[in-house]
């Protein structure tokens, strides 16, 4: 709530009353009604926004002369954990890319964690200076077909639903749940109603799609075809365009970019890490590919700001004008979206704005319980004719289910390189069944040796993709011995490593120490034969049900016992 003394500051300032705390002059505003260019002062109190379209004077001035001004960038979901760095390190990462707003699920560390994982979120939001928001998880653990580190209901989630930070509830991922009415999920549902509530409905379609909505489902970032998407906007669904370094929709949808369905669109990561963010960047990557692809830029800039809003009722941002939260992006050319200068809240995005940040201790730390292994812990029984294998398939995370005839020896199924067909094992890492399970999978193009990650959706358990059984045990084990993180060996000897100490899922180190590590990794794991450009997060999505080829029923997603690794 504003006091009265700081509102008379702010309408005198807007009058012209008195100067202004800070003028943005010489800037070309982006006026997202008319997608015209007005050439206009921006006048900041504060962190707010109170003159536009006029002249101001100001205490301290900012030249921006030859830039245009575009509202903030708000990422309507993703996994902060997923980007492998805290949120404190991972704001001072996309700040500089004009992101003033994030949206995030703790899902992942609520996953090893439960409460506390949230709990450390909502601290971490405190301290930092862009705007992050939590909708808190409502799928821990994501499926009873696994094991994982926590179990939330609605009553362990209702004592936090009115932080200042907290938005709503976060994707819902159960939704042969929603669909069959399972009491869980209803009372998590009526707990959040009338408040935003994200959807996780991929293929989800017709009368089932009807049923999942009826529950109060506002959104989705599961849709990777245009077609789907259509059917989901008909019926009142707003699309959030998912571009990740797994999962690549963007375009697969650019064709739904419109000044008419922009309201009804946004952008978000889901899951993107430092070294893609360094390449590439992150919304603003969005936003110049959608563009040079034929998206109208005004409904891009809209969908990267206004929308986005919207849905999730901030109306205090995505747009340049009085009264809005003074998230400014300055740009050189619109087309480009080549970022130059960011104002969070009203301050310059600069090394200086992070130094005073409240530290937040870290959480989490040895939450990787798993016994050491040997090499009898990734023997795989031989199947009589055809074996169940997941098919990788690049760029997405929907997996194929493939059956392919397997070599064996003394009743132990063997790798077939030929066939690309590797083994996959799942080990719990909670200190709570202990158990392992291994079976094969397609389409990482190994030859040797073997990689393995401490992330693992949803429920994180290790995982370990190779060949052989000494490299699989040597990569597994060292993971154990570092609390969690990515490793490659060779010969059962480890080649590279990335620590993530913090719950097994992120590190306690800069983004930048992150992003190195990680151009090690992948060169380590091309070294294997790997083709995958992101194999590590290829093996974070393998243990997801495989859904395409499953028919929900009464009892949830039928036909999974044929991967009984998963």
């Amino acid at each position: 709530m504003t006091d009265a003394a700081t509102l008379a500051r702010r309408i005198a300032q807007g009058r012209g009353d008195e100067p202004a705390d800070l003028v943005i002059r010489g800037a070309r505003l982006l006026d997202l009604v008319t997608g015209a260019l007005v050439e206009s002062d921006i006048a900041l109190c504060g962190d707010t926004i109170v003159g536009t379209h006029g002249r101001y004077e100001g205490k301290v001035e900012h030249d921006a002369t030859g830039l245009i001004a575009v509202p903030g960038f708000i990422d309507t979901h993703l996994h902060v954990e997923s980007s492998l760095v805290t949120p404190l390190e991972f704001e001072r990462c996309v700040l500089p890319h004009g992101v003033t707003t994030a949206i995030c699920d703790p899902h992942e560390i609520a996953n090893v964690l439960g409460v506390d994982g949230i709990a450390y979120f909502l601290r971490c939001a405190e301290a930092m200076r862009m705007d992050l928001r939590v909708n808190l998880s409502s799928c821990v653990p994501a499926t009873h077909l696994e094991t994982a580190g926590a179990r939330l209901e609605a009553g362990d989630l209702t004592p936090m639903m009115d932080h200042p930070k907290v938005i709503g509830l976060a994707e819902f991922m159960n939704f042969p749940g929603v669909i069959h009415r399972d009491p869980g999920c209803l009372a998590k549902l009526e707990a959040f109603s009338g408040r935003p509530i994200d959807g996780h409905a991929p293929l989800v379609r017709g009368m089932d799609l009807n049923a999942y909505l009826a529950a109060g489902i506002r959104t989705d970032h599961e849709t990777t075809t245009a077609d789907e998407a259509r059917e989901k906007l008909a019926k009142g669904m707003a699309i959030l365009i998912r571009e990740g370094s797994v999962s690549k929709d963007l375009l697969q949808l650019i064709p739904l970019i419109s000044r008419d369905a922009s309201p009804f669109l946004a952008f978000c990561t889901d899951d993107r890490n430092p070294l893609d963010i360094a390449e590439e960047g992150h919304l603003d990557f969005m936003i110049r590919t959608a563009i040079a692809r034929g998206a109208d830029v005004l409904a891009t800039y809209r969908i990267a700001s206004l929308s986005a809003a919207r849905l999730y009722g901030l109306f205090d941002r995505g747009f340049i004008g009085p009264g809005k939260r003074a998230d400014i992006v300055l740009v050189e050319d619109l087309a480009a979206c080549s970022v130059k200068r960011v104002f969070a809240g009203g301050r310059l995005v600069e090394d200086r704005l992070f130094a005073d940040r409240v530290p937040v201790a870290p959480v989490g730390l040895g939450s990787v319980k798993s016994r050491a292994l040997t090499e009898s812990d990734f023997r795989a029984v031989a199947r009589e004719g055809e074996t169940p294998v997941i098919g990788v398939v690049p760029g997405r995370i929907i997996t194929e289910r493939l059956a392919l005839r397997l070599p064996a020896r003394d009743g132990e199924a063997l790798p077939d390189l030929a066939q690309d067909a590797v083994k996959v094992t799942v080990i719990e890492r909670h200190g709570q069944s202990g158990g392992i399970a291994t079976g094969f999978v397609h389409g990482f193009g190994m030859k040797r040796g073997a990689i393995a990650s401490s992330v693992g959706h949803d429920s994180h358990n290790l995982c370990v993709v190779g060949v052989d059984a000494a490299s699989m045990a040597a990569a597994a084990n060292r993971l154990i011995a570092i609390g969690g993180g990515f490793a490659v060996a060779d010969g059962g000897e480890v080649t590279a490593e990335l620590a993530l100490p913090v719950a097994g899922l992120m590190s306690d180190q800069p983004f930048e120490t992150v992003r190195h590590r990680l151009e090690d990794l992948r060169a380590a794991a091309k070294a294997l034969g790997v083709a995958l450009a992101e194999p590590f997060l290829q093996v974070a999505f393998l243990t997801l049900p495989v859904i395409p080829h499953l028919k929900i029923t009464d009892k949830g997603l039928v036909d999974v016992d044929a991967f009984d690794f998963v």
